[in-house]
């Protein structure tokens, strides 16, 4: 994960933590603001009856559901505490420490009140409804109504006597006699009904309206059958709070019969109504007492409702401070300890390997300081470790490069300690020396089969320049060694198995020692040849000269003598002579071989199809006295290849003369003892190969490994310049040569050569 993707990542947890800390305070504050608000309201509540009628189903449920959001929120968090405690969280004791401190804190208090409150107002509510008080109340009541009782029977019995006042009073005069009744009664209204319901007169209040109130067709019946009724108005007509404003409405009337005299010439009843104020004090009592009487019966009836309503807002009280002590122990236990969390996990994390950069606090407190301080430090070690990557990374690309160079150096590479132990070696040193020297790691070269004396000369090497290294300023050694009894098979090694080697040694820093050599055999078998080469040409030139006057003299001589000696004598002239002239065609003979050899000219590469020259060629090696058949495997895919003819048939002759010979000598019986002449087109090197195979008995392991030298053959009478032509003009052609004995059942049945040339370029378009 790179930098910016872990601060991203640290940047959102922040962001989480600060939104979820901001969703849970917010939640928190409104359950406690609601919880305010129904305490206040519960409160208003106990105070306004009907309010509290009215809304008491509701406010009893939300005050429920308040308590239960309050419970699941404390439950919520003890949850969060208990799994924090088993999972082994850093600073999780702490935590319920703190809240088990304050939660005690907030609870023991509160539960001493709460019990305190809850028996003060269980009592207290009991003591609101005493018998002796139920018992004054109805007594005040009952005194109240004595007391309008009594008044209602003096008023009918005065109204009465004032009704004796108008038995013989007509109509039209009653007015006056209803103001005298008015002054002697001290009545507010004094009017004088009809029979039939109709106002005939009227003193007081009563003159002013137009339609004043009528008793009621039961109030007439009442009268004239009990000859007087009294009533009360104006106390039960409009229910207000205040009893002054009712007392002044308050109003007693009477109504009576007016009797009638014998010289009445109709004889229709009338009525006498008397309307008397109530005084202002005893209406007030009278009001106030059966006020209170309703209430305190009503809250008989509802006391057990008023006390749970109470309890309740008590018990919602003890919710909200354990919950706020909770909250915050929670909230002080975070602000403690999220401090020492973070610098938990960030040495966790450190202590894992992780040095991304860390969360920080924002605080100015000492605790947020060594946040700060701590994600510098970590960042620090990231810089310091991203220095050390990178170095490594260089170093590893450096030892990724050595170690490709060395392992493609045709020279040996090996490093040793001080007491000649094989501490690496590249493969070079492997192919040079044909000993798995990977394996042979921590042996000492001295003990490694084949390579003893090798080892011991080095050591010797090495023991000799550090003792001279510090008089002659010298910085390493080199000599070349010649290794005998090394295993077989390795290019440029001679007959007797020697491989030569040049060597250079120097010492490393801790002692070790850097050993490097090269395989020069194959120099050595090209400064020879190049040597054979200056000889055959210096022999040419010295041997050629005398033999053709020694051939001539003995022709002479043959010439001069013949018929003048004796006939013995004549025969051992004749066989002498021509022994003499034997010998110098065979000196003339080998003189041009050397000639060739040595003088062989530079080749005209041309486009040439092999397949025809061979075709050419084959022509020379047909009929019925070649001892030894050649068979030809002609490719027709074969494409034109780049050589020189001449040379190149030089090479085919060569080839199939040595085949013939090897094949004639081994002389099997019962087997194909033919040469065969192959031709291959190698679609995959893009080179077309030339082989020949014999079936005859195969090069010796010592002869196989330098026959292409000069003077190195297995014939009685060879020269051994063959395929050492061959392999000269080979390289003319850039061509490589190849040359192996055939294996069948593990039995050499014959030698094959093989040479690949290069194809004709295709021209560009």
């Amino acid at each position: 994960m790179s930098d910016a993707d872990t601060g991203t990542r640290v940047q959102q947890g922040l962001q989480t933590s600060r939104a979820l800390r901001w969703t849970l305070g917010t939640g928190m504050a409104a359950m406690v603001a609601i919880g305010l608000v129904l305490l206040f309201l519960l409160t208003q509540a106990t105070n306004n009856r009907e309010l509290y009628e009215r809304n008491y189903a509701r406010l009893f449920a939300v005050n429920m559901v308040v308590a239960a959001m309050l419970l699941l929120v404390i439950g919520w968090i003890a949850f969060r505490l208990a799994r924090r405690l088993r999972q082994g969280r850093f600073g999780s004791r702490l935590l319920v420490k703190l809240a088990a401190v304050f939660a005690l804190a907030g609870f023991a208090p509160g539960m001493l009140i709460y019990v305190v409150s809850y028996q003060f107002v269980s009592r207290s509510i009991e003591s609101w409804f005493d018998v002796k008080v139920e018992g004054a109340l109805e007594a005040g009541l009952n005194l109240g109504r004595t007391t309008l009782e009594t008044l209602s029977t003096d008023l009918a019995s005065k109204s009465r006597s004032a009704a004796q006042q108008l038995q013989d009073t007509s109509d039209v005069t009653a007015g006056l006699v209803l103001e005298r009744v008015r002054e002697q009664l001290g009545g507010r209204d004094v009017m004088l009904w009809g029979g039939a319901g109709q106002l005939i007169a009227s003193v007081g209040e009563s003159q002013l309206q137009l339609n004043p109130e009528r008793p009621g067709a039961q109030q007439f019946r009442a009268a004239r059958s009990q000859r007087a009724v009294t009533w009360i108005e104006g106390l039960d007509d409009v229910p207000v709070p205040g009893a002054a404003e009712t007392a002044h409405q308050a109003r007693l009337k009477a109504l009576v019969l007016v009797p009638t005299s014998g010289l009445g010439m109709l004889g229709e009843n009338r009525f006498l109504m008397v309307t008397q104020a109530l005084p202002e004090a005893l209406v007030a009592n009278a009001l106030a007492v059966t006020e209170a009487y309703r209430e305190y019966q009503e809250r008989a009836l509802a006391r057990e409702g008023l006390r749970r309503m109470y309890i309740g807002t008590l018990t919602l009280s003890l919710f909200l401070a354990v919950f706020g002590a909770v909250l915050l122990a929670v909230l002080l236990g975070n602000q403690i300890t999220r401090p020492l969390l973070l610098l938990a996990d960030g040495v966790h994390q450190v202590a894992a390997g992780d040095l991304t950069p860390k969360a920080v606090l924002q605080g100015k407190d000492e605790l947020g300081g060594l946040t700060r301080s701590f994600a510098d430090m970590t960042q620090q070690l990231a810089d310091a470790r991203r220095a050390v990557e990178v170095s490594m990374e260089q170093v590893n690309a450096a030892r990724a490069n050595l170690q490709t160079i060395l392992d493609n150096l045709t020279a040996g590479v090996m490093v040793l300690d001080a007491q000649g132990v094989i501490q690496s070696a590249n493969p070079g040193a492997t192919r040079i020396l044909r000993v798995p020297l990977a394996a042979c790691e921590g042996q000492r070269l001295a003990d490694i089969e084949g390579l003893q004396e090798f080892g011991s000369r080095v050591q010797t090497q090495f023991d000799a320049f550090l003792g001279e290294r510090g008089e002659h300023g010298l910085d390493h050694w080199q000599q070349s060694f010649e290794l005998g009894g090394v295993p077989s098979g390795l290019a440029g090694q001679t007959a007797d198995g020697t491989l030569t080697l040049v060597a250079r040694g120097a010492e490393l820093p801790g002692h070790a020692r850097l050993l490097v050599f090269d395989d020069i055999s194959e120099i050595v078998s090209a400064q020879r040849a190049q040597a054979w080469g200056e000889v055959a040409r210096r022999l040419a030139h010295e041997i050629k000269n005398p033999l053709t006057p020694i051939q001539l003299s003995a022709e002479r001589l043959e010439m001069k003598l013949s018929g003048k000696v004796d006939a013995p004598e004549q025969a051992i002239l004749s066989k002498s002579v021509k022994t003499i002239v034997d010998q110098v065609d065979a000196m003339k003979r080998l003189v041009n071989e050397f000639r060739d050899y040595a003088r062989l000219p530079a080749a005209e590469l041309k486009p040439l199809d092999l397949n025809a020259l061979v075709s050419e060629v084959l022509h020379l090696y047909g009929g019925e006295n070649i001892h030894v058949p050649v068979h030809a495997e002609l490719d027709a895919r074969c494409p034109r290849i780049m050589g020189d003819a001449q040379q190149l048939r030089q090479v085919l002759h060569n080839l199939l003369q040595n085949a013939q010979d090897a094949t004639e000598t081994a002389a099997r019986s019962g087997t194909d003892n033919s040469v065969t002449l192959r031709t291959q087109w190698v679609e995959s090197s893009g080179r077309v190969r030339l082989s020949v195979l014999d079936h005859g008995t195969g090069f010796p392991e010592n002869i196989l490994k330098r026959a292409f030298e000069p003077y190195v053959t297995t014939k009685a009478r060879g020269t051994g310049l063959g395929l050492a032509v061959v392999k000269k003009i080979a390289d003319e052609h850039s061509s490589r040569i190849d040359l192996a004995n055939r294996v069948v059942d593990e039995q050499v049945v014959g030698a094959q050569v093989s040479l690949s040339f290069a194809v004709e370029p295709v021209a560009s378009a």
